[in-house]
């Protein structure tokens, strides 16, 4: 770690100073902004702290944190940090075990409850015995509310001032393969990655940020809340899923991240405006007329005065990133996981030559390759340990202090990386081969029908790729559709070694969701639970078909 170190808090009280009057915190409320200046955050910082000791909270206590996105939470996060408390953030679409085991697990000792959707079915995992806080917003009943906190005893005026090697946060895993794991970050850990954010992506107090992916994961509480602490810029915040487009294009934000999802979404609503995908082609290929196209969809986006795009969190189809070039607008990729503070890989400066890749590997941050192809890193971003996994945490390290990944990756001459697959994904077929299905899956998702793609196959005698179809290809002809995807396929086979040929796309009928656990909250697809649900259905399946569930 570096002699510079400052945490979050000595970052909040530089900024109170320096540029106390300024903006920091947008949240609209019912279509208008509520603002809070620098210096009004670090009063109600000081204030829900020296809440938090009058009702008898210690340094070190961990106290739990469920909501959505909004101003409050990042005043929360920073007066847990400022009081010595160790934060436990939890997805606000968590269902009701979730939540309950990581009270459990982490020992929170009190829980801030925020904007939820559904919280009266997350109710029953909170549960009678915690101590509940509740944010200015409808939620579920608390023994305290946000105004009563903040005139509850005295404001703490003198902050705890963390240490480099003072654990922070509790950072749970999304849970795509089991259990969510509690990775235990510290300060240094933190605000390194922050500053190597804010470092490569030249982040200042000029920026404006949009934080709306959730902040209980790693990839929102580095890039916007943490560029927010070091390079002291603005941040805004999303009323709603109805208002999404509204505030993007009201906040004009100069640096955006989003998900592969949210990507093919955006790009699906500027395809169905136009008419048709052939029809944007064309006007795009008209020279001032395309011009003019670029622009009103950029304006259209709230995406005009965007400097950086990004996606990470999931594998994002080379050709939807290669659309998005054509249209000139450039997303970097980035590579990070929750046990690195999400910061350790990325295609920046973007680099067209090398989309589908990942990019290269950020300053301080080293990587090797196992024997197996496995990637590993090591970075001052890295985790402490899994929270009470002793056997766990030494599983995740080789002796050297790199952290295994479980993602398999290649690397090319200049230092690019890219993600092949993951250790676990990979699964042996009934003729004993391995197949590894995350690059069978990028390159079905070249078909714009397809919106999510599963490859599984253990014990088949080939792989079968199970597909949720896009929202504007549920709508069409399902001749038409099937016509399309058996096209990909046919092009795709080819290309695969021939025990990792898919015999079939299966179209699935029932959405895959968070809340019927086939996706984890940050989107991403539980591979085993798909499999568990459809494998004995699908032996049989020959011959390059496309069909339906409801055909077999």
């Amino acid at each position: 770690m570096t002699t510079s170190y400052r945490s979050p808090v000595d970052m909040l009280n530089q900024w109170a100073t320096t540029q106390g009057d300024e903006i920091y915190l947008r949240q609209p409320i019912k279509g208008h902004y509520q603002d809070y200046t620098w210096r009004q955050v670090q009063q109600a910082v000081q204030q829900i702290t020296g809440a938090l000791r009058h009702l008898g909270f210690v340094p070190g206590d961990k106290i739990a944190l469920l909501s959505k996105n909004c101003a409050e939470w990042f005043i929360t996060d920073l007066a847990l940090m400022y009081g010595g408390y160790i934060s436990v953030p939890i997805y606000p679409t968590a269902n009701i075990d979730t939540i309950r085991y990581v009270i459990e697990h982490s020992g929170a000792k009190a829980i801030f409850v925020g904007k939820l959707d559904h919280w009266p079915d997350q109710e029953p995992g909170v549960g009678g015995d915690i101590l509940r806080l509740a944010l200015p917003y409808d939620t579920m009943p608390a023994q305290y509310q946000w105004l009563q906190l903040l005139n509850l005893g005295q404001p703490l005026l003198e902050p705890v001032s963390p240490t480099e090697d003072q654990v922070m946060t509790l950072i749970y895993t999304s849970g795509s393969t089991g259990k969510p794991k509690g990775a235990v970050q510290t300060f240094g850990a933190y605000s390194w990655t922050c500053n190597a954010v804010v470092r490569d992506l030249k982040a200042d107090g000029h920026d404006r940020l949009l934080s709306y992916l959730p902040l209980a994961h790693i990839t929102e509480r580095v890039a916007i809340e943490g560029s927010s602490f070091y390079a002291g810029c603005a941040v805004a915040f999303v009323e709603s899923l109805e208002t999404f487009v509204a505030d993007v294009q009201r906040m004009q934000p100069t640096v955006f991240f989003s998900v592969p999802r949210l990507w093919t979404l955006f790009q699906k609503n500027i395809i169905d405006k136009v008419g048709s995908y052939k029809k944007l082609q064309t006007l795009l290929s008209i020279p001032l007329l395309g011009w003019l196209v670029k622009r009103k969809i950029h304006k259209g986006l709230g995406l005009d005065k965007a400097r950086l795009l990004g996606s990470g969190s999931a594998p994002i189809p080379p050709s939807l990133v290669h659309w998005y070039h054509s249209i000139g607008l450039n997303i970097c990729e980035a590579w990070g996981m929750t046990e690195n503070c999400a910061y350790s890989i990325i295609n920046h400066p973007f680099n067209p030559d090398k989309i589908g890749t990942v990019g290269k590997p950020i300053v301080g941050c080293q990587i090797k390759q196992s024997p197996e192809g496995e990637l590993l890193v090591k970075s001052p971003s890295l985790m402490r340990e899994y929270y009470q996994a002793p056997e766990a945490t030494a599983a995740a390290f080789d002796a050297e202090g790199y952290f295994k990944t479980g993602d398999l990756c290649s690397v090319d001459d200049e230092g690019y990386v890219s993600i092949t697959g993951r250790v676990k994904d990979n699964f042996k077929t009934a003729k004993g081969k391995y197949v590894a299905p995350v690059p069978i899956e990028r390159k079905l998702a070249q078909d714009p029908h397809a919106e999510l793609i599963c490859v599984i196959g253990t014990g088949l005698p080939h792989p079968i790729a199970l597909v949720q179809l896009a929202e504007g290809a549920a709508l069409q002809a399902r001749e038409e559709v099937r016509l399309s995807l058996k096209e990909t396929l046919d092009s795709v086979n080819p290309h695969l070694e021939s025990h990792a040929t898919v015999d079939a796309i299966v179209v699935v009928t029932e959405p895959w969701t968070i809340e019927n656990d086939v996706l984890t909250p940050t989107l991403k697809i539980k591979r085993h639970v798909l499999e568990k649900a459809y494998i004995d259905r699908l032996d049989g399946l020959r011959g390059n078909r496309v069909v339906w569930e409801d055909e077999l």
